[in-house]
């Protein structure tokens, strides 16, 4: 038997070696490739699965969205899936973009157009929605307390107290100060009324079965309108609230004063107030559920000429805002579509009743909201306490913390003044505004200034120039400016930015939209305040009568406030009572001796003090309405003179009230007293002041005050 045979390495040749090894290497590649080829078969059937499964579901979408039967709202896609994080919800929003587009490339091809368009506009809605409510999140989740303080926000959600806003009223003007309607609401909130929760304004009552398209929400300035629009839309962007409204659109009338000049298309008009429809381009709005939020009727400059202006059915014909406000407000352009429109009591009368289908009133906080507000504002309990002790000191105070940025400006004047252990404490609404706008003024100019001010000196030419505004627009109705206003009270527009950072507590500056700018203050009674102020300094330091053209030369320390009683008196809206409680309070040398900086002189005598209490009596005896008599008499408060007050309460304390006839002027006290009181008016006797009808005419205010008469 031969030996085996042992070959070496270079037995073979190179061409032997590499045939040996493609040999080998194309049977491990063989081998490997029949192992890729059944995991790619096992990958894409799952694949192919899943695929199925997630058209399959699309098209079920599809499908119901096309179907006559779509309840009102959009399709929730994400009804089965939790979405992990944000870059999955956008693959996964992509995908669907995806699916959406083959489906209507397929439509299409099938000569399915209709069909597809429906589809195509319904997603494009979806998306457009999905912006809307995200933007309006970031935009209303945040609030900012008496004034915007930048850096320093507040979540709505944290701080928002539900407000009390009743159902029923009309839209009639009314001619009270809104100092006066808020004196008359605190005594009525006990009495039966029908309580409405802000996100159920447009549900019908019960026993109510008609659609409520348009609702009419009045409120005094300050009470809280503007931030339940905005709890309102913040609630419908969460998902929380009125999810069968697809579309909530802000149109603010301090805005639409900007336009007033132009012509649009209302479809053009909700593109410039809103990017979400602009970038998606809807323009079949009658498909859907849209609510459109005017906020601010009363600062509306616009005619609103629904007698004259024409009539307009189409979204796409371009005219004036006017016309388009009007003919939307009417039902002429999209009849479908719902309507909140707020405003101040004096100007509710300018939408027609016909027009309106439900009226809303806010009341502000009750007694016990606002002690809650206070200790809520300070976790000092003792601090909290000497507050509310103080406020209830003095009715007129109390009064007005009725309304929540009142609240505001007491807790930050005596918050001030307890810490820093003033003895004199403001009593009266001129006392509490001169320490607010002196405190405010003294804390800007520390800081933008760098002046530390140990004394109530303030900045001259900025409380000048404001005051001017003030008492300009004052007269002229407004509450917010634009910048020919500002230029026509000397205020140089490049610099209107330094008034609102030095008075940043007083005077707002904000932008609309394309950085248009609007001017307010913070509440219309700094505003009275403010043109009272800027009235008294004329007339101290130039001599010259605001409040009447044609000067005399007798008793010239009296003539201007006798001049402010008769233009007071006059108005028939009341427009002017608190600016004349300012300015009768500003004459008083208590409440000049915190204006230091502002006076080149102090003018102040006890004879002008009793010829102007002597006027105002005066003009009491001379019995003029009920409202504008019971303002008289908080005049008299302010100056501190309480002689007929006194007089008919110690007529009370007798019990000889009913045996005397009474003069107009005693009457109007007596009015005032009852008014005024501390105790509520939960049953009024009448009897007990007067039997007869001339009686029952002179208290009709109280009677109109309390919850039952005898």
């Amino acid at each position: 038997m031969s030996p085996p045979q042992h070959f070496r390495e270079g037995d073979f040749s190179t061409e032997q070696r590499n045939q040996q090894e493609r040999s080998e290497s194309e049977i491990l590649s063989g081998q490997s490739s029949q192992s890729h080829q059944t995991d790619l078969d096992s990958i894409f059937s799952l694949l192919e699965e899943k695929m199925m499964t997630f058209v399959k579901n699309e098209l079920k979408i599809f499908k119901r969205i096309l179907s006559p039967e779509l309840p009102e709202g959009f399709e929730n896609q994400k009804q089965d899936e939790e979405v992990v994080d944000a870059e999955d919800e956008k693959q996964e929003s992509s995908a669907r973009e995806g699916a959406l587009k083959i489906t209507l490339h397929i439509l299409r091809k099938m000569n399915q157009k209709e069909l597809a368009d429906i589809l195509e506009n319904y997603e494009l809605a979806v998306i457009c929605q999905r912006e809307l409510k995200s933007n309006l999140k970031k935009k209303f989740q945040c609030v900012f307390e008496g004034i915007a303080k930048q850096g320093n926000p507040t979540l709505l959600n944290k701080i928002y107290t539900e407000l009390y806003i009743t159902e029923g009223g009309t839209g009639e003007v009314n001619n009270e100060h809104e100092l006066r309607q808020i004196e008359t609401t605190t005594r009525k909130q006990a009495r039966p009324e029908t309580a409405v929760k802000c996100n159920d304004i447009f549900k019908p009552l019960t026993g109510q079965d008609k659609r409520i398209r348009t609702v009419l929400t009045k409120g005094v300035a300050g009470i809280g309108k503007t931030v339940s629009v905005q709890k309102f839309i913040l609630d419908w962007a969460e998902g929380k609230a009125n999810q069968d409204v697809q579309f909530v659109f802000s149109f603010p009338f301090r805005e639409l004063n900007l336009m007033k000049e132009d012509k649009h298309t209302f479809i053009e008009l909700l593109n410039h107030f809103s990017m979400e429809t602009k970038q998606s381009g809807i323009s079949i709005y009658n498909k859907y559920k849209v609510l459109f939020i005017f906020d601010g009727l009363d600062e509306c400059r616009l005619p609103l000429d629904f007698q004259n202006n024409k009539i307009c059915w189409d979204v796409t014909k371009s005219t004036s805002v006017d016309v388009l406000l009007t003919n939307l407000i009417k039902g002429n352009l999209l009849p479908s579509a719902l309507l909140w429109i707020t405003t101040r009591p004096a100007a509710a009368n300018r939408i027609p009743s016909e027009c309106v289908d439900q009226v809303t009133e806010v009341r502000g906080f009750n007694d016990p909201q606002k002690e809650e507000y206070f200790r809520k504002r300070f976790r000092d309990e003792d601090l909290a306490n000497r507050i509310i002790s103080h406020i209830k000191t003095s009715r007129s105070l109390h009064i007005m913390c009725h309304i929540p940025v009142f609240c505001w400006i007491s807790a930050t004047v005596l918050e001030h003044m307890l810490k820093h252990k003033r003895e004199e404490m403001p009593k009266t609404l001129t006392e509490m505004y001169t320490h607010l706008v002196v405190f405010h003024t003294k804390q800007k100019n520390e800081k933008y200034l760098g002046k530390e001010e140990t004394g109530p000196h303030l900045n001259n030419e900025s409380i000048l120039s404001l005051g001017k505004l003030a008492f300009q627009q004052l007269v002229k109705g407004n509450l917010i400016f634009y910048e020919e206003d500002l230029k026509e009270a000397g205020i140089d527009v490049s610099e209107a930015s330094v008034y609102s950072g030095l008075c940043t507590q007083i005077f707002k500056e904000e932008c609309g939209l394309y950085q248009d700018k609007v001017y307010c203050f913070v509440h219309l009674s700094i505003q009275e305040f403010l043109a009272a102020v800027y009235v008294f300094l004329s007339f101290i330091n130039n001599n010259e009568n605001l409040m009447n053209k044609l000067q005399t030369n007798d008793e010239p320390e009296v003539t201007v406030y006798k001049s402010a009683v008769d233009k007071a008196l006059q108005s028939e809206t009341g427009n002017l009572d608190l600016f004349l409680r300012f300015l009768l309070g500003l004459s008083l040398e208590s409440n000049q001796k915190h204006l230091r900086g502002l006076l080149t002189k102090t003018r102040s005598s006890s004879q002008s003090h009793e010829e102007t209490v002597k006027y105002i009596k005066e003009k009491i005896r001379e019995n003029p309405s009920p409202e504008r008599s019971i303002n008289l008499f908080h005049c008299l408060n302010e100056l501190n003179d309480h002689s007929l007050v006194e007089e008919i309460q110690s007529f009370l304390s007798s019990g000889s009230l009913s045996k005397p006839n009474l003069s107009p002027a005693q009457w109007s006290a007596l009015v005032f007293v009852l008014l005024t009181s501390e105790k509520e008016l939960d049953v009024f006797d009448l009897k007990k002041y007067s039997r007869s009808e001339k009686g029952l005419l002179r208290l009709l205010p109280v009677v109109k005050a309390s919850r039952a008469v005898l």
